[in-house]
């Protein structure tokens, strides 16, 4: 089975980020879910970015190295929207990583230069869901990100949602939509099953 971090949205660790885990723990897999923003949770996205606005992007990929920090090598990184960075970052930065699964954002490699990142490791796959029409997801970051990734010899899916829901799997959330969440987290464990440690 596989050991996977889970890092939760701009909308902070809420009961859906626990009822996630708690589904890929179900099926066999360690979950760990760090919590970047104090304890602090959000029911309005406002609130949310303006935490992570607080936080700065540094100070979240600082927290997140910390919070890996005594966890062995051999991990799948994931996340939920603003959590796809810390995933990102960890999966294409943290030496063992066998994956990353991103949830609703992709990242592109080059938004990493900062952190030291230059390019997407070898043989590290990557799978990307969004909802096909969510104003949150650039489709030629994805493409960058897919790019990056198949360069790098390692294996990579992109999966599409109807709609425009942001947080579709979140069932607390007025986006949630519970046949495309079912159907995200069957390819999930598809994907988890092939990066088994």
């Amino acid at each position: 089975m596989a050991e996977v971090v889970l890092f939760h949205s701009a909308l902070g660790l809420r009961p859906g980020v626990a009822a996630a885990a708690d589904r890929l723990r179900e099926a066999g897999h360690t979950v760990h879910t760090p919590d970047y923003y104090d304890g602090e949770v959000f029911d309005d996205l406002d609130e949310g970015l303006r935490k992570r606005d607080e936080l700065g992007y540094a100070e979240i990929a600082r927290r997140a190295k910390e919070a890996v920090a005594e966890l062995p090598a051999g991990l799948v990184f994931a996340g939920f929207s603003l959590g796809v960075v810390p995933a990102e970052l960890l999966a294409a930065g943290r030496p063992g990583a066998l994956g990353a699964v991103l949830m609703h954002a992709a990242v592109p490699v080059e938004g990493f230069s900062e952190f030291g990142v230059e390019r997407w490791p070898a043989g590290v796959p990557a799978q990307v869901h969004y909802a096909a029409e969510d104003p949150w997801v650039e489709v030629p970051e994805v493409t960058s990100l897919r790019d990056a990734v198949r360069q790098a010899g390692a294996r990579f899916e992109a999966h599409t949602y109807p709609g425009s829901g942001h947080l579709f799997t979140d069932p607390d959330l007025p986006e949630y939509d519970s046949s495309s969440s079912n159907l995200m987290w069957r390819r999930v464990l598809e994907f988890l099953s092939r990066t088994d440690a």
